[in-house]
């Protein structure tokens, strides 16, 4: 840490050396976020043009504009993970020394993903509020601007058979659609019937929902032609800087932001060196990241149609009608970053909301295999004094739900002696939803714990992982889900060796299946449950020693794609 606060500071010195007075060069890539990459370049040139130097090497900028989920999925691959909803990176994708994102959230997803992603820095030098924006005709009509909504006030228009059509960009793929996703979803509430509402919107978006923003923004109306406003885009959560850019265009019919409440978490262009940078680099870039912070950046971030980070405007800025004269201020939390820590985010509120949203629109079979051992019937003070058998049955109703019908479906039990000696016992084979949902439905009420049955969760997990396999599908997620509160107890089973060995062996890349394994209560063996799954490619685990947490538990297991979580 000192040779990093030397040579940041040889830097500080050198500064002002003319670009001829110095030796070599450093040069330092940054991957930028499109729509601030050209205020960041023109800070960029004239920072290193003005003599930028570490030691007396001078220091050359590249600066190139990139969306956020392409360097994610680079990253991802550098580090052998993957993200939900994002395609694989080519192996020629480069990583930058620098990357400027335009949300925290990337940065928290890579982590919950890739223990080994620990960037430096990570403080923010932009912001841009998240907003729905709306052609203005329309906003007029729902009170706009004069009136001030709340996100509860649009999740009603969505759900209630408005004629409000709503949109958003992939949240899997882009950080204002999974703050508009947040946003929706924390108004909605927790009970079963907010759950059903909330399924309801998120069909109702995914509907509209497009890959990339510039998709989007080609679905709002271009006329004031009636027949164009009823058929197209009417709302959609964005970013104030999209609002600004599209209105910059002159269109005959105009973006209104509306600034909703409860607020989202905003955009806040987190600058991340990344964890590989050599300490000369990691010099260069404190440095540049300190020219960002000069009161003339402000500027440049304006005529961008960006805030700076404290939320303030520079001269220029195109302020959408209503907007707030500055964005709430945040504080840079200790090992994390500012935007998520503001509103309060971690991995696992993402994950969850991603969960739901890739239910609803990724293709996927799962196989749901449920322990119905005798431990099952153990009360949840935490929920009312259902047993673990009732909150699991509850969790795997909602879940259900959530599913659309491009997914297949199908349900195990599993404890000791169900059929003859065999351990598990088929309710439903995987079938598709949209032909077996009310019998998917029915089979969930069979998950009835046998008083004094054991857990023969090895043999289980092998049938469970072999059946899969062999009805693999491509072009879908093929997943064994299988839900425990306790350890390996059969004596007429196989071993864990066993069990492991036939699983390596079984491990197949081009047809892969991912083993999730969602460990109920403080019962389970941990380390036995991530023997398990680290013996395949894509296994997880994760454990909620709150059976009353399930739901949300099951959640981040859908949206994860490796790793073990707790």
């Amino acid at each position: 840490m000192a040779i990093v606060v030397v040579l940041a500071g040889s830097w500080l010195g050198y500064q002002s050396l003319a670009a001829d007075k110095c030796s070599g060069q450093i040069k330092l890539t940054v991957a930028a976020a499109p729509e601030i990459a050209p205020a960041v370049d023109r800070a960029a040139q004239q920072w290193a043009s003005g003599g930028a130097s570490v030691n007396g090497t001078c220091v050359a900028v590249n600066v190139t504009g990139v969306n956020p989920a392409t360097t994610a999925s680079a990253l991802a691959l550098k580090h052998g993970v993957t993200l939900t909803g994002l395609p694989p990176a080519g192996k020629s994708s480069l990583v930058p020394d620098v990357w400027l994102p335009d949300s925290s959230t990337w940065l928290l997803r890579l982590r919950s993903e890739a223990s080994g992603f620990v960037p430096t820095d990570g403080k923010s030098i932009a912001r841009s509020p998240v907003v729905v924006a709306m052609p203005e005709p329309v906003a007029q009509q729902v009170g706009w601007p004069d009136k001030k909504l709340a996100w509860s006030d649009l999740l009603a228009k969505i759900t209630t058979g408005n004629s409000l059509r709503t949109g958003i960009v992939d949240p899997t793929r882009d950080a204002a659609g999974l703050a508009g996703l947040l946003a929706l979803g924390s108004a909605t509430g927790t009970d079963p019937a907010a759950k059903a509402t909330q399924v309801g919107a998120l069909r109702a978006l995914a509907a509209g929902s497009s890959s990339l923003r510039d998709d989007l923004l080609q679905k709002f109306p271009r006329s004031l032609d009636a027949a164009d406003l009823a058929s197209s885009i009417s709302a959609a959560p964005l970013s104030e800087e999209d609002v600004v850019a599209y209105n910059a265009e002159r269109p005959e019919v105009k973006l209104a932001a509306l600034y909703l409440e409860p607020t989202p978490p905003a955009l806040d262009y987190p600058y991340a060196v990344m964890p590989e940078v050599d300490l000369t680099k990691a010099a260069a870039a404190t440095g540049l990241r300190q020219a960002l912070e000069q009161p003339s950046f402000k500027n440049e971030l304006a005529a961008s149609g960006l805030r700076a980070a404290d939320g303030t405007v520079g001269n220029g800025f195109a302020a959408p009608v209503g907007a707030p004269p500055a964005s709430p201020a945040v504080a840079k939390p200790a090992g994390g970053s500012e935007g998520a820590a503001a509103a309060g985010l971690d991995a696992g509120a993402l994950n969850r909301a991603l969960g739901s949203w890739a239910a609803i629109t990724l293709p996927g079979r799962a196989l749901a295999v449920f322990d119905v051992s005798g431990s099952m019937l153990t009360k949840v003070p935490t929920a009312g004094g259902l047993t673990r058998a009732e909150v699991t049955r509850r969790a795997a109703a909602q879940g259900l739900a959530l599913f659309d019908d491009k997914w297949a479906v199908g349900t195990w039990i599993f404890s000791t002696e169900l059929v003859g000696k065999r351990p598990w016992k088929q309710i439903e084979p995987i079938s598709p939803l949209s032909s077996r949902r009310a019998a998917l439905a029915a089979s969930i009420q069979k998950i009835q714990p046998k008083e004094g049955g054991q857990t023969g969760l090895y043999d289980t997990a092998l049938a469970a992982y072999k059946n899969v396999q062999d009805s693999w599908q491509g072009g879908r997620v093929n997943s064994v889900l299988l839900f425990t509160d306790g350890a390996n107890k059969n004596p007429d089973g196989i071993s864990r060796a066993t069990l492991v060995a036939e699983l390596k062996k079984l491990a197949d890349p081009t047809r892969p299946v991912r083993l999730v394994i969602i460990g109920i209560g403080n019962e389970v063996d941990r380390g036995e449950l991530e023997a398990i799954a680290k013996a395949t490619r894509d296994g997880g685990v994760f454990v909620a020693p709150d059976p009353a947490k399930i739901a949300d538990i099951f959640l981040e297991a859908i949206s994860s794609r490796s790793g073990a979580k707790s």
